[in-house]
């Protein structure tokens, strides 16, 4: 059962203060992503401050973005039970705190145990908060407010980046956990008095915890043989026995859906083709995003040896086609379709990346990239209109939670394939692995525009 929202407000009309309510949550949203790669840039200053190695550094990644895309379904299950309102506020305070113990790490068992605590909070933050957009637009309002979310989603990523490199050059890397601290504070105050009023929800079921530790137990040990595959091999017993366990775990969980009494997703919603289509799209273009920003700070750094500012500074103009991406979307959507949209920008993405991929130099690097920016930024708004864009209000809260379960797991699939593909490349003893990462993300935008193409529906489909 979903929460009702109330207010002053008659019980048709729309709530006056949706989009102020938009811009609060969307700021929220918005650190959440930044945390994704505002900590890219001061990755090489933190392994040289706490001593971390490859794999633990992968780990600050992919750490945060696990257990936030893991937890994700059981926050968007609870959002549905409990309230979204409740755990926006609960969320938000929560994270100010892990961040806060984040930047003053100084070990890394200590930082990764933050990380892990912001991966928490996010999960129960991100989907309470998009489950409050989808309830409370309607329409063609819903669509724009659902653009705009996306935008943020791409658009956030670059900008973290850019905002790393300031702060790493700046005060120094724990900031780029400090900051969240007084952000997470006033929002959490200003939306305590914006949200509307919530009524409770007549029955409490129980959460699905055994189906979220195994979703989650499943990805991060296929997460463990992508990362441990870049120093042992991909071609070993390990690896092979790693991936058959998470395939096994995977299985597992599917099996507990169908049977638990409250499960956290229902898989029949999971098979709808809007919903097929825009988890696809979603975990493609974040594993595209997290390639780019985690080679390109090993290949500015340490291969190209800029430093963090003009890392950041050399970021700028992905950022900024991201956003033309994403907002170009937004407006041309309901003309062209999702289905040659999302196609389109995903072989844009493809072209983009393939320029790092064959020629050498910062220069290069930073137009690849740029373009690649454009398409995903594409594929970010054609990813959510697809999935939620036909979504029930009961269903918000849920919907919600697996399109943002698959943007996390995206980001941990991506640091985890890149970083094995450029190991020796980011231990400063060969350069070729940054061509066979970029390359690695050209095919897989490239796969997955003929997958796109092929699955998304038309606009009048189901």
């Amino acid at each position: 059962m979903t929460e009702h929202l109330t207010s002053a407000r008659p019980t048709d009309g729309p709530e006056p203060r949706r989009w102020k309510i938009l811009t609060l949550v969307g700021i929220a949203q918005l650190m959440l992503i930044l945390d994704v790669t505002v900590v890219a840039i001061a990755l090489p200053h933190m392994g040289a401050d706490l001593g971390l190695e490859r794999e633990t550094l992968t780990w600050v990644v992919s750490g945060y973005t696990l257990t936030f895309g893991g937890l994700l379904l059981l926050g968007g299950r609870a959002a549905d039970l409990f309230g979204a309102r409740r755990l926006v506020l609960v969320g938000l305070l929560l994270f100010a705190v892990s961040s806060l113990v984040a930047g003053l790490a100084v070990s890394g068992p200590m930082l990764l145990g933050a990380r892990v605590t912001q991966g928490l909070s996010a999960a129960f933050l991100s989907p309470a908060a998009l489950a409050l957009i989808v309830t409370l637009f309607e329409g063609d309002e819903r669509n724009k407010a659902l653009g705009i979310w996306s935008a943020l989603g791409g658009s956030g990523a670059a900008l973290g980046v850019l905002l790393g490199g300031l702060l790493t050059a700046g005060p120094g890397w724990p900031w780029v956990f400090y900051i969240n601290v007084p952000v997470g504070l006033v929002l959490l105050l200003t939306l305590r008095t914006q949200l509307p009023p919530q009524s409770r929800p007549a029955a409490r079921n129980p959460l699905d915890v055994p189906g979220a530790v195994l979703v989650t137990a499943a990805t991060g040990t296929l997460t463990y043989a992508l990362i441990r595959a870049g120093d042992q091999g991909w071609a070993t017993l390990t690896t092979a026995a790693l991936v058959a366990a998470s395939a096994v775990l995977y299985a597992a969980f599917v099996m507990r859906q169908r049977t638990a009494a409250s499960p956290l997703m229902d898989v029949k919603l999971l098979v709808r083709r809007p919903v097929t289509a825009g988890t696809l799209l979603i975990l493609v273009a974040t594993a595209l995003m997290i390639m780019v920003f985690f080679l390109g700070t090993f290949y500015l750094q340490g291969y190209r040896e800029h430093g963090a500012l003009t890392t950041g500074l050399l970021f700028l103009p992905v950022a900024l086609a991201t956003m033309a991406g994403a907002n170009t979307a937004g407006r041309v959507i309901g003309r062209t379709g999702p289905r040659m949209l999302g196609t389109l920008g995903l072989l844009v993405a493809a072209a983009g990346m393939a320029v790092p991929a064959f020629r050498d130099g910062t220069t290069a690097m930073v137009i690849g990239v740029a373009v690649a920016a454009a398409g995903t930024g594409v594929v970010f708004v054609v990813a959510s209109a697809t999935a939620l864009g036909q979504i029930q209000p009961h269903e918000a809260g849920l919907a919600s939670g697996i399109v943002s379960t698959f943007h996390e797991f995206g980001a941990s699939l991506g640091a985890a394939v890149v970083s094995s593909m450029a190991a020796a490349s980011i231990a400063g003893t060969d350069a070729a692995g940054f061509s066979r990462g970029f390359a690695t993300g050209a095919v897989v935008a490239a796969v997955a525009a003929v997958l796109a193409f092929v699955i998304t529906p038309n606009p009048r489909s189901e």
